[in-house]
């Protein structure tokens, strides 16, 4: 694994050989303290997509006083999702991705910001990916935040069905939840967002509805024209989302004692 740090950007990122995925992942983070918040990349995008985009610039008097611990991940989208391959090859490179997720940037997000539930947050195939990581692993994760998102993919297998894409389908597991996981889910929050411009609204209503029919707690947004797919919104809504449901950050110095007159 390497460990790298920019002061001009105050990023810092890790890169390694994924076990699950066989190439080689990177993940960035930027900030100091405060609720560890996981991004996933647009479609078949990097992990510093959203500094490109300005999203992490947005973000700023989030991570700069910290409220949020940003991190972001590469995607393999182009591999798997958008690739012209077979359905079941697309499929299990989705289940080598939420593997890669769960079992080695999850862990390496609790070795750097310690041992607590982490949010999650994603744009278009984004979104998806963190609605597919908060609905499979609620014990780790009770925040989530999608905008503008693709979280139906049948188009993109083509009739095709397995027990894997079972497992990688919100809409198909969810309702089979019971016990622990399900009582975890219900403590979760989940934002849906989406503007007017070239949305899909049925994505949103479908994932939301999944949600609610198992008691968790879904608030969708939908923001007006000119509000839309595209990144502008994007760097408009997610600072606003976070800011409303991530609680204020505890100073690290105390405030010295106030001067009684």
């Amino acid at each position: 694994m390497w460990l790298r740090h920019d002061p001009a950007t105050m990023r810092t990122s890790w890169t390694w050989t994924s076990p699950h995925l066989d190439t080689q992942m990177s993940v960035a983070r930027w900030g100091y303290a405060g609720k560890p918040f996981l991004l996933f990349p647009t479609g078949g995008a990097d992990h510093l997509d959203v500094e490109r985009f300005k999203l992490v610039a947005a973000l700023a008097p989030l991570w700069e006083n910290g409220r949020i611990k940003l991190y972001s991940v590469d995607s393999v989208c182009r591999r798997g999702w958008l690739a012209e391959i077979p359905a079941a090859d697309k499929v299990d490179w989705q289940r080598r991705y939420s593997k890669f997720v769960e079992e080695e940037v999850f862990p390496l997000i609790e070795y750097d910001a310690g041992p607590q539930n982490v949010g999650v947050g994603g744009i278009s195939l984004g979104a998806y990916q963190a609605w597919l990581a908060a609905t499979r692993r609620p014990d780790r994760v009770d925040l989530c935040v999608g905008l503008s998102g693709t979280y139906l993919m049948e188009r993109r297998l083509e009739g095709f069905w397995n027990e894997d894409w079972y497992f990688h389908d919100p809409r198909q597991f969810v309702p089979g939840l019971d016990g622990g996981l399900l009582a975890q889910l219900r403590r979760a929050r989940f934002v849906l967002g989406l503007g007017e411009r070239y949305e899909n609204p049925g994505y949103t209503d479908a994932a939301a509805d999944t949600l609610d029919r198992a008691g968790a707690r879904v608030d969708v947004l939908r923001w007006r024209d000119p509000a839309g797919h595209d990144w502008p919104t994007w760097r408009t809504m997610f600072p606003m989302v976070l800011s409303a449901t991530v609680p204020q950050a505890t100073p690290l110095v105390p405030e010295p004692p106030a001067t009684v007159l």
